[in-house]
């Protein structure tokens, strides 16, 4: 697990929702939120997009990040975003999306290899070096595609607490809000708007 970087800026301290920790697309998805002072986009410039994507360990810290490429990278975003509602309601999501993904996963896919370790081979994927910012857009596009077609794709669910814009995986299917910070926010709000009713 990563350290708390205590030099960051406090929204970087959000706390992960489940299923962050095992796919980076749900992380990418989650990167656009609202705090109470407003919205809050991770990957608002081109250097803000070559943090979050070294703080993911998917980009070396020298790589350089071009505005173009920190575009394809927030376009990936809203094709996940897209593709997620539409898994979650059952819906056929706009072609616009899957060329999105589609374009990800083109960018720089791994080259298969055999080695051997120890007394037996087996097979590897080993990223695409010369070209490492498409290499982290085909790995996120991997990892989302794995959470669409996997077992827990029947789990992915937005956060139902109004102004909360985060996906997250449900531990069970009551569950509602990404973190118990929503679940209060929302009960609080429904406690307050009885009292005031009743009085």
């Amino acid at each position: 697990m990563r350290g708390v970087d205590h030099d960051a800026p406090h929204y970087l301290h959000q706390l992960p929702v489940p299923g962050e920790e095992r796919f980076l697309s749900l992380a990418l998805v989650n990167t656009r939120f609202a705090l109470s002072h407003g919205q809050v986009d991770l990957l608002e410039d081109t250097d803000a997009a070559r943090l979050w994507l070294v703080r993911h360990e998917l980009l070396p810290d020298r790589t350089v990040l071009s505005g173009r490429q920190a575009g394809r990278l927030r376009a990936l975003r809203e094709a996940l975003r897209e593709l997620f509602a539409a898994r979650a309601q059952g819906a056929v999501p706009a072609p616009s999306a899957l060329e999105a993904l589609n374009a990800a996963l083109a960018a720089a896919p791994p080259t298969p290899r055999l080695v051997w370790t120890g007394r037996e081979p087996h097979r590897a994927d080993e990223p695409d070096t010369a070209n490492p910012v498409g290499a982290a857009l085909c790995a996120l596009a991997e990892d989302g595609a794995d959470l669409l077609t996997g077992d827990d794709a029947d789990r992915l669910a937005p956060c139902g607490a109004p102004g909360c814009t985060r996906w997250f995986l449900r531990s069970h299917a009551a569950r509602r809000w990404c973190t118990t910070k929503c679940g209060n926010r929302v009960r609080a709000a429904r406690h307050y708007a009885s009292r005031k009713t009743s009085s």
